[in-house]
C-alpha cells in the first residue's frame, strides 16, 4: 500500500499540492500536517510511521518534507528499511525499494543537507551584517519612551504589574522588558 505524508510549515502555505501529487502518485492514505521541520514533535508524520507496515511505501512529495537533516533523513529510512517499509519521494524520483533508488537517496539527501548548510550560513551573515549596520531583529517594543515612564510611574504609586499592564494594553512581560531595558526592573 502506498501511504503519503505531506508537511507545509506555515498556516499561510497550502497542502493542496503535495495533496494532489501524493493522490497521483497512488497513495491510499494521507497524513498531512502545518508544522515547522524544526519541531520535533510531528503529529502527524508519528501516525504515518505507526500506521505504514511491511511491503507498504511511504511516499513523500519531497525528502524535506520528512526530516529536518540528512542525519534525520537517513535514520528514518534505515528505520523503514527494517521494518520492511519502502520510501518513495515523488520530486526527487526516488525509490528505496531498489538499489539504485537507495543510492540515489544518499546522494540527493547529502545535496538537500549542503543546500539547507548555506541557507543558514547565508542566513548568519545576513543578521550579523543588519546588527553591524544597527539593525536588531524582533518585534519593536511597545513600550518606549514616554509610555515607559507613565509604567514607572503608575508602578511607583502604587499599581500592580498586572494593572498597569492591563491599562496599557500589553502584557506583563512587556512591562518587565521595558523597565529592565530603562533600568527599573519591576517587582
Amino acid at each position: 500500500m502506498l501511504v503519503g505524508y505531506g508537511r507545509v510549515s506555515t498556516v499561510d502555505q497550502n497542502h493542496q499540492m503535495q495533496d494532489d501529487a501524493l493522490r497521483s502518485a497512488g497513495c491510499k492514505k494521507l497524513f498531512l500536517e502545518t508544522i515547522s521541520s524544526g519541531k520535533k514533535d510531528r503529529p502527524q508524520l508519528a501516525a504515518a510511521l505507526d500506521y505504514v507496515r511491511p511491503g507498504d511505501t511511504l511516499v513523500v512529495w519531497r525528502l524535506d518534507r520528512l526530516a529536518r537533516s540528512l542525519k534525520q533523513l537517513i535514520q528514518t529510512v534505515e528505520d523503514l528499511e527494517h521494518r520492511g517499509i519502502a520510501l518513495k519521494s515523488i520530486t526527487e524520483a526516488i525509490d528505496t525499494g531498489t538499489p539504485g533508488g537507495r543510492l540515489v537517496f544518499h546522494i540527493f539527501g547529502s545535496i538537500a543537507e549542503f543546500e539547507r548548510a548555506i541557507i543558514r550560513e547565508r542566513t548568519k551573515a545576513g543578521v550579523a551584517a543588519a546588527k553591524s549596520r544597527g539593525r536588531t531583529g524582533g518585534r519593536p517594543s511597545k513600550l518606549t519612551g514616554e509610555r515607559v515612564e507613565h509604567a514607572r510611574n503608575l508602578l511607583a504609586s502604587g499599581s500592580s504589574v498586572s494593572a498597569v499592564a492591563r491599562s496599557m494594553g500589553v502584557s506583563r512581560a512587556s512591562v518587565h522588558r521595558a523597565l529592565e531595558r530603562v533600568g527599573g526592573v519591576a517587582e
